[in-house]
């Protein structure tokens, strides 16, 4: 796989709210914090440019609301923060896409000329594939590491419920079947960098 070399790397709302498991309940996936800091590695050591995404919730009581400890990066990733050769960004946002946050994600992407997304972060079937869908839409080439995110269970209409794995799995196929993405993994991506 090729990894383009203005590739940027897009670290999607990997904070410390998401370790409430009062909250949230099973996470999948407990590789994909080792993943996503191996590529935050490589891309800032490659002088690569990365997008650190923060979900700034808007609902009272959410673990990633403003003003709360949990609203914070998850320590790994903040302290990488600023610590690469390459451009790097900070978005907010509130709603689940990044090209929906502040500054303009895309704006800034066609300023720098980057036409590939490498997304990586929580949760996999929420703000991930939300950005991807959305990045594939808008013309971007975009690559999902899956085993670079998790997510957790959750329930729907009519009692139906589905757990992590089977979340991340209907994403992946969601992404990679429907042409938003390519769903690889982490070791791929690195290998291509």
């Amino acid at each position: 796989m090729d990894i383009a070399e203005n590739a940027a790397l897009v670290v999607v709302d990997v904070q410390k709210g998401f370790e409430e498991v009062d909250f949230w309940g099973t996470r999948n996936n407990p590789a994909a914090d080792d993943n996503i800091a191996a590529l935050i590695d490589a891309w800032q050591s490659a002088g690569r440019p990365v997008v650190f995404v923060r979900h700034d919730s808007v609902q009272a009581g959410s673990p990633l609301r403003e003003g709360y400890e949990g609203n914070g990066f998850k320590e790994y990733v903040e302290q990488r923060r600023g610590k690469g050769g390459g451009a790097e960004l900070l978005v907010t946002k509130s709603v689940n896409s990044a090209f929906l946050g502040a500054p303009d994600l895309g704006a800034w992407l066609r300023a720098a000329g980057i036409r590939q997304l490498v997304l990586a972060g929580i949760q996999t079937n929420m703000c991930v594939e939300t950005t991807a869908r959305m990045g594939g839409n808008l013309g971007y080439e975009v690559v999902v590491p899956l085993d670079a995110t998790y997510t957790f269970g959750l329930e729907g209409p009519f009692g139906w419920r589905q757990s992590a794995d089977e979340l991340a799995r209907a994403s992946a196929v969601s992404l990679h079947g429907g042409g938003f993405a390519r769903v690889v993994t982490t070791e791929e991506v690195l290998a291509g960098c």
